[in-house]
Parts: structure tokens; C-alpha cells; sequence
């Protein structure tokens, strides 16, 4: 080859090497750049801690935790969690406790993430209750506010004497204004509220301090269900058969997963006629679940559960022309009445149902030699379970029939184990 030829060509070379240099760094930088803009967008909890802390300084609202966020600043706010910027999350550090730090932000303009941008949210006033409110008239607000949500219900009073005594967050045996201010906002937060209802059972984290709408809650260590959460910009490009896959793998062994099975059907069995009424779990999503190291379940996030007196209330009101038109949530979902154009009341599928959905791809893969075939007809039997208004008393046995022999098998398999 000639020198003029060969030097040509080593120019072009160079000329190509540096033009791939100049566009990776461009893409890289692009790419840095929408990283940080998303960050700051969605993680804002700086924001979050300026809000409460000024609020609480002008004696507006306390709370157990508002002293050290605000004063001795030994409540920080760790990694961000957030995927929606009205919906601050974070892990937290509590002293020797760590947990999950839940914060409110209104008027942010709407971010969209997948599908459906986050709905406009005001910024919370704190003007409830309102000065010269008596505890026995904030008692009766308390009162009433559970009545609209949860319906008639005869231990209601219990509750709201357990309410008081969180909302008294200095433990001085009185709920001060303040305390009571943040306490109300806490209850608009049906998430919050159906919290403090089934913490008592430990299929929530507990709640560990609150400060104005902000509060912090127990660290659950594993999640979700399977193990595996790909960081959100992943999951849109992961197809979901391989998603499937990757869950698979970060199973814990079988007997922990029937441990934790075990939890799922426990929560199903106390949101079934429960202390404080009935409930419906909308979204069994495993992202919505998490366990322990002692592999014990926990409902991570409790906006997948609504009282059925207020599913009921919102179908009432819900006009359809087909089936379609009658889902609540991902999981729930009644028939459309097309003579009237309304949804009926009746959930169409029970929680126990839904429930064995998500253990029949939990359970079965792995399952001991020998228990396949009777756990998968006992799995499928309770998939068939449906909700028969005609029928209540017998769908009532039947359910409870199901639930108990279900129990009774993973118990078997397990008891003998360390994990039991």
C-alpha cells in the first residue's frame, strides 16, 4: 500500500474513532442529564422537611416525630424511593430505628409516568380541627370521619380511643391542637388509616412517628414478594415473560415461601369479616408485598385495600353499558345491571380467589415431590370461588372450608421446620 493511501486511511480511522468518542459522550451526557432531571423531579424531599418543619415551628402542627426532624435532626431522610413528585419516599434513620419515610407535596405540575400522571393535589392547610375544638368534640369528628369510611360498625369507639392515643404524640396523656391537627390530616390518608387497622395482626409496618402529614413507618427488608424490584426505568424495557423468569430465580426456598403464603392467607382470613368490617385487596401485585427476615408477610402498601362498604358506595354510583365499565382498582370489579346502566354492588371475586392467583405461581414452582398434586387442586379449587349474593351463607363455608384446608397443608409441610 502506498504511504499516501496508508496515511489516508489512518486518517479516516482517527476521524471515525473521534466521531464515536464525540457521540458517546453525547448520548452519555444526554442520558446523565434526563437522570437528574427525573431525580429532582421526582425526589424533593428537601421541599418536604422545609414545609413540615416551618409549619410545626409556628406551633401549627406536632407530632411525635416533629421534634427530631425539626430541632434535634435526628430523623434524616436516606435513599430516594419515590416514583410519583407528590408522593415523596425515602428510607429513613430514627435514631437506632430505620424505616420508610412517607411524604405528601401539592402543587407540583403533573408528571407523567407510564400511562397516567399523578393527580393535582392541594397543599395541606392544617385548619382542622379548628382553635377552641374540645377533645371530646375532636373524639366525635374522629368518630364520625371512620363511620363514613369504614360504616356502622360496633367497636368503632375502641378505635378511635387507640387513634387518640398515637395522635398524643409526647405520650403527655393530652391531645393538643397541633396533635390533633396532624393527626386528622394523617386520617384523609385512607392508606394511613387502614395502616393502624390491620397493624395490630402485623400485616402492616408499624407506624413509627408522624409529624404533620409526613410520618415514618417500620422497614420491611424484602421486597417485593419475589425478591426482585427492578429499578422503575428498567421495567418498561424488561418484557414481562422475562420479568416472570427473573422473579422466579430470587425466590427464597420453598418453605419460606410457604411461610410467607402462610401470611398472605392470614390477611385474607382477617380482612374477611374482619374487627372493623370487610375489606377487598384491589391490586395483588407482588410489588405490593414484602416479609421479614423471619419471613412473615407484610402489605407494603395498603392503598391496594378498600372497606367494602365503600367499594359498594362507589359502583353504586358508577353507570356501565358492559362489565368493563364496573372495575375498581386492578383486582375488583363487579357485573354491569344493563337494563338499569348500573354497576351492581356484589364484588365479583372474592380476596381468597385473587389471592390463590398469585400463590399458584409462587407455590408451585418448587413444591416438594409428592405435595404437587393435591396443593394444585386445592389452588384451583379455591381460584373458582366466586362471589354469589343469593348464596352468601354457603359462599361463607365454603370459603372458610377452602382457607382453613389450605392453611392446613402448608402447616404439614412446614411445622417441623425452623422456618415454621
Amino acid at each position: 500500500m502506498e504511504p499516501s493511501a496508508l496515511q489516508a486511511r489512518i486518517s479516516f480511522v482517527r476521524v471515525k474513532y473521534l466521531f464515536l468518542t464525540w457521540l458517546a459522550v453525547l448520548v452519555g451526557s444526554w442520558v446523565l442529564y434526563g437522570q437528574y432531571s427525573t431525580y429532582s423531579e421526582l425526589c424533593r424531599g428537601h421541599e418536604c422537611k422545609t414545609a413540615i418543619c416551618d409549619k410545626y415551628k409556628k406551633g401549627i402542627i406536632d407530632g411525635s416525630a416533629c421534634s427530631s426532624l425539626c430541632d434535634k435532626e435526628t430523623l434524616y431522610m436516606g435513599r430516594c424511593l419515590s416514583t410519583l413528585p407528590n408522593n415523596q419516599v425515602y428510607t429513613g434513620s430514627w435514631g437506632e430505628l430505620d424505616g420508610t419515610i412517607r411524604c405528601r407535596l401539592g402543587n407540583t405540575a403533573p408528571y407523567e409516568l407510564g400511562e397516567e400522571p399523578e393527580p393535582r393535589r392541594e397543599v395541606p392547610v392544617f385548619d382542622k380541627p379548628t382553635r377552641g375544638t374540645s377533645v371530646e368534640k375532636f373524639r366525635e369528628m374522629v368518630f364520625n370521619h371512620l363511620k363514613s369510611k369504614l360504616g356502622e360498625q360496633g367497636n368503632l369507639a375502641s378505635l378511635v380511643s387507640q387513634i387518640l392515643f398515637v395522635a398524643d404524640g409526647n405520650k403527655d396523656g393530652r391531645v393538643s391542637l397541633p396533635e390533633a391537627r396532624s393527626t386528622w390530616a394523617l386520617l384523609q390518608m385512607d392508606e394511613v388509616l387502614l395502616g393502624l387497622l390491620l397493624q395490630d395482626h402485623g400485616h402492616t409496618p408499624r407506624l413509627l412517628g408522624f409529624c404533620g402529614d409526613l410520618y415514618m413507618t417500620e422497614v420491611v427488608p424484602y421486597g417485593p414478594l419475589y425478591g426482585l424490584s427492578l429499578p422503575w426505568p428498567l421495567v418498561a424495557w424488561v418484557p414481562s415473560g422475562v420479568q416472570r423468569s427473573m422473579d422466579q430465580w430470587f425466590t427464597p426456598s420453598w418453605p419460606r415461601k410457604a411461610k410467607i403464603s402462610m401470611g398472605l392467607l392470614e390477611l385474607v382470613e382477617d380482612l374477611f369479616h374482619g374487627t372493623y368490617g370487610s375489606f377487598l385487596i384491589c391490586d395483588l401485585a407482588a410489588a405490593h408485598f414484602g416479609y421479614t427476615d423471619h419471613h412473615e408477610l407484610r402489605l407494603t402498601d395498603t392503598r391496594a385495600v378498600i372497606a367494602e362498604d365503600e367499594f359498594r358506595r362507589v359502583m353504586r354510583s358508577r353507570r356501565c353499558v358492559t362489565d368493563a365499565d364496573c372495575v375498581y382498582g386492578a383486582d375488583c370489579g363487579t357485573s354491569c345491571d344493563t337494563a338499569l346502566r348500573r354497576c351492581r354492588e356484589e364484588p365479583t371475586r372474592p380476596n381468597l380467589a385473587k389471592a390463590c392467583v398469585v400463590l399458584k405461581e409462587y407455590l408451585l414452582r418448587g413444591v416438594p415431590v409428592g405435595l404437587d398434586e393435591e396443593l394444585e387442586r386445592q389452588l384451583y379449587a379455591c381460584m373458582a370461588l366466586g362471589g354469589n349474593a343469593a348464596a352468601a351463607g354457603q359462599m361463607d363455608m365454603e370459603h372458610s372450608l377452602i382457607l382453613n384446608n389450605l392453611k392446613a397443608l402448608l402447616w404439614r409441610q412446614i411445622s417441623h421446620t425452623k422456618d415454621s
